[in-house]
């Protein structure tokens, strides 16, 4: 497929880095030295300019174009990039917005603005920070199968209940497949003997039901099994997203936001949440709102720097999780390595939703863990497939060893798979696998 995006930030690299290994990708960004680092760091061809002009989405190869991506800082230049390319062909095309309104709008239309589709990264942003607050010490989750089967990844703590123990003395859990484990930046298949240690990051596949239990077993015996009350930091639009999603599920939500005039616009839109006017680093006043009783605390103010100072006060009050949205990758070390739970980057979670739509032809749903260095996907067997009509004892032989069948999908239920469980044409199975195989698996499901 031929592929170009417009836009070389964090969003358009991400998204051709997990591209250019099968496709053939052009890319366009106005900066020069941009340019230049991506000729040498990836495998696409780069050009200077700008996109939202027709004469040099030309010159970058418009017609020829299958699909392109307007992933630029600015909604209106992704929505007249698109509207540009239309004029003259046809590419499929994705636009990145903020703005949630402008995707209320597309959605009214799947057609307006000249786009096929679209992906807003406030509304990802918050529905990644809400899915991971539902579960300690989780720091990924994503459901398939129409919310059948669940992925999450949890982090081992040193007083975790979990470390030091076997996988076969873990599995205790009916409904729940070890998928892998992530540790010292490389990708394990869990075995019987495997032994869990601290700081391992352990992916698992299952029932819902079945992975909130293992949540449960997880955690220090202090932690809060249910997270019943949480404070947003920053009435930003991730903000207020987050609050709004937490309160529908009848989470306890405090709001801090320190402009007046922002924090009166929030209240009247937020009924069950409550807005407070003050600054989020006057202990005085955390001290009197409970701030450090509360079991999770999400920052979502408009700088990199707010955010980590916040994080670290609300963990030195005795918030149990500090969730923070971090607008530069480039601080995700020192955001973990100072103890914030979990970091979540707009721009990451944008790309990876929009290289996830466009790989989604083959597989009907696509999660990256760990920065893309492996892959969770579902895919709908067929007749001709390796698997089909085979236990998965004997079928799992013919696929590369990094590959975990975490859970099978049939007539709206979920099954767990054995050795001896037959995998059917029609069933959904969902598998694990790290990313230098995923496309040799992909060919043979």
């Amino acid at each position: 497929m031929r592929i170009l995006i417009v836009g070389a930030g964090e969003v358009g690299s991400n998204i051709a880095s997990n591209l250019a290994g099968t496709h053939e990708v052009t890319m366009i960004d106005r900066d020069p030295e941009r340019i230049e680092e991506l000729t040498y760091s990836l495998d696409v061809l780069a050009k200077e300019g700008d996109g939202t002009s027709l004469r040099t989405l030309e010159e970058a190869g418009l017609e020829q174009t299958d699909l392109l991506i307007a992933s630029t800082d600015v909604d209106e230049s992704n929505l007249a990039i698109c509207g540009t390319a239309k004029t003259v062909s046809d590419p499929f095309t994705i636009a990145r917005v903020k703005n949630a309104d402008l995707l209320r709008t597309w959605e009214r239309s799947r057609r307006a603005f000249s786009v096929d589709f679209m992906v807003c990264s406030t509304l990802l942003t918050a529905n990644e920070a809400v899915q991971v607050v539902g579960l300690p010490l989780s720091t990924d989750v994503d459901r398939f199968a129409n919310g059948l089967v669940q992925m999450a990844e949890f982090e081992l703590v040193e007083d975790s209940p979990l470390v030091g123990q076997t996988v076969g003395e873990a599995d205790r859990v009916e409904s729940l497949t070890f998928a892998s484990i992530l540790r010292d930046g490389e990708v394990l298949i869990p075995r019987g003997e495997t032994t869990f240690t601290s700081d391992d990051k352990v992916v698992v596949i299952g029932s819902p039901e079945g992975v909130r239990q293992f949540s449960l077993r997880v955690i220090p015996d202090e932690t809060p099994s249910e997270t019943e009350n949480v404070f947003v930091v920053g009435a930003s639009e991730i903000g207020v997203h987050v609050a709004r999603q937490l309160q529908d599920r009848g989470v306890d939500v405090r709001l801090i936001e320190q402009d007046s005039e922002r924090a009166d616009e929030v209240a009247e839109m937020l009924s069950e949440t409550i807005v407070l006017n003050n600054d989020a680093t006057d202990t005085e006043f955390l001290e009197q709102e409970n701030f450090g009783k509360a079991d999770a605390v999400i920052t979502t103010l408009d700088n990199d720097q707010k955010n980590l100072l916040v994080a670290l006060l609300a963990k030195r009050l005795g918030v149990k999780r500090a969730i923070s949205v971090m607008e530069s990758e480039e601080y995700r070390d020192l955001f973990n390595e100072v103890g914030v739970d979990v970091t979540i980057n707009p721009q990451i979670v944008t790309g990876e939703e929009i290289a996830r739509f466009t790989r989604e032809q083959i597989a009907e749903k696509l999660s990256f863990i760990e920065d893309s260095r492996a892959e969770v996907f579902e895919i709908e067997i067929d007749p001709e497939s390796v698997l089909a009509g085979r236990p998965v004892e004997e079928s799992i032989a013919d696929l590369p060893a990094s590959v975990v069948i975490g859970a099978i999908a049939r007539d709206d239920r979920m099954i767990t798979p054995r050795g001896d469980t037959v995998i059917e044409a029609g069933d959904h199975v969902i598998l694990f696998t790290d990313d230098e195989v995923s496309e040799e698996v992909l060919s043979k499901v």
